[in-house]
Formats: C-alpha cells, sequence, structure tokens
C-alpha cells in the first residue's frame, strides 16, 4: 500500500539555528515557536545536529563536577558547560527523507527516542521538519476515505476481487469486513493489507456462515 508521505504532513516553516547561534537564543526560540527542537544548519542549509530541550537542560544539572539528574543519567560536561549551538548539538542529525512514508518516519523516531525529524532533500538540504502530532494526521481520516481506499485499492487493485466481494464497515478507524473469500485469498492477507491503509485502527474479519438452503423454506401448514 502507498502510505502518505512525509513531504505531505510536513512543515515547510522550520525555525534553524546556525553553529554559533547563543545558548540564550535557542532557549527563546524554543519557547516562542513553542518547539522541543530545533535544528543546526551549515552554509549551505544542510543539517548538522539538532538541540532540544533536553540538550539545554543540561545546564541545570550538569553544570557542577559529579552533579547528575535523578534517573542516574550520566554527566556530560561538554553540554553542561556549552554556550552556543555548536557545543549543545546532538551530531549527527538524524533527519528524514521527503519521499519518506509518515510509518518510515514513525519508525525512526521510535527508534531514536525522538519527537521531531528535520526534512531534507535530494541534496540533503533541509526543506521542512515533522513531528509526532504531523505524524498521527493520518488518523483523522474520514471513515468513508478510509472504506474507499480499502475497496478500491486492497479488494480490486491489489486482491483482484469484485468490489461487492466483502462488505466494508469504518467505524472511528475500525474496520469490519464480512463476507465470503474465495480460496486465492487468505483472511490474514486481507487483514494485513487492510492495516496497512492510512488512518486504520483495527481489523476484524467476519465469515459469512453457509446456511442449509432448507432453513430458508417456510412450510406453510396444511
Amino acid at each position: 500500500m502507498n502510505h502518505q508521505t512525509v513531504r505531505g504532513v510536513m512543515s515547510n516553516a522550520v525555525v534553524r539555528v546556525q553553529a554559533r547561534t547563543p545558548f540564550k537564543e535557542i532557549a527563546h526560540l524554543l519557547l516562542e515557536y513553542d518547539i522541543t527542537a530545533v535544528p543546526v544548519v551549515d552554509a549551505q542549509d544542510r543539517p548538522v545536529g539538532v538541540v532540544s530541550e533536553a540538550d539545554l537542560l543540561h545546564k541545570m544539572w550538569g553544570g557542577q563536577e559529579g552533579a547528575a539528574p535523578a534517573s542516574g543519567a550520566g554527566v556530560r560536561p561538554t553540554k553542561a558547560w556549552a554556550t552556543d549551538a555548536a557545543g549543545l548539538m546532538t551530531s549527527p542529525a538524524v533527519c528524514a527523507g521527503e519521499d519518506w512514508s509518515v510509518v518510515d518516519a514513525a519508525r525512526v523516531m521510535a527508534q531514536h527516542g525522538i519527537k521531531r525529524l528535520p526534512v531534507v532533500d535530494e541534496n540533503q538540504r533541509l526543506i521542512g521538519v515533522v513531528s509526532r502530532s504531523d505524524l498521527l494526521r493520518i488518523f483523522v481520516r474520514t471513515d468513508q476515505a478510509i472504506r474507499t481506499e480499502i475497496v478500491e485499492e486492497v479488494m480490486v487493485r491489489s486482491l483482484g476481487l469484485a468490489p461487492s466481494a466483502v462488505h466494508v464497515d469504518v467505524a472511528h478507524g475500525q474496520v469490519v469486513l464480512s463476507g465470503r473469500l474465495s480460496p486465492a485469498v487468505s483472511v490474514p492477507a486481507l487483514e494485513e493489507l487492510c492495516r496497512n491503509v492510512d488512518g486504520v485502527v483495527a481489523v476484524e474479519f467476519r465469515p459469512v456462515q453457509e446456511t442449509d438452503a432448507d432453513d430458508s423454506v417456510h412450510q406453510i401448514p396444511g
């Protein structure tokens, strides 16, 4: 299935800083724009690192020898004494490509434990930023849009089924499929394809049971 791309959900307005941007200016930017991190770019606007709220907070707890936060994490003296972005940033910057799927972006965020990804073009220049909240937009797709994609893309295009082969109900992103499948199509395969549709929260297949033809014949008392 073709997921939405990062380009389609990212923000084009990016707050960025240079390596020599002072500590306090970075703090002001984070507060003013209500963001949790800023990319640090070089003279060609290529991300070389990222400064986050956590990096700035080293100034509060890590400025003294032997100091450590309550969690017991190790001291990072360099960041504790840093006065500009070059000393504060985490480098290299973890970036997303503009053609990445939203699933790829979400996976990288989870792997690295970060909330925002700078987005770069084919020349590695900064063109946007994608955040967790941006990725969550896929879950506000309408139920009708989800149903249409399942019927047209999953059933017809991917599996070669007729649109009426399986009944599709979608409510609050939860998909219920009901009907009889041909031997060529397995329930797990159908469910997996539906789960890959952007905005789907859950999928359930309910097979229609065969009924005895005699049950449908009503005898008229003599």
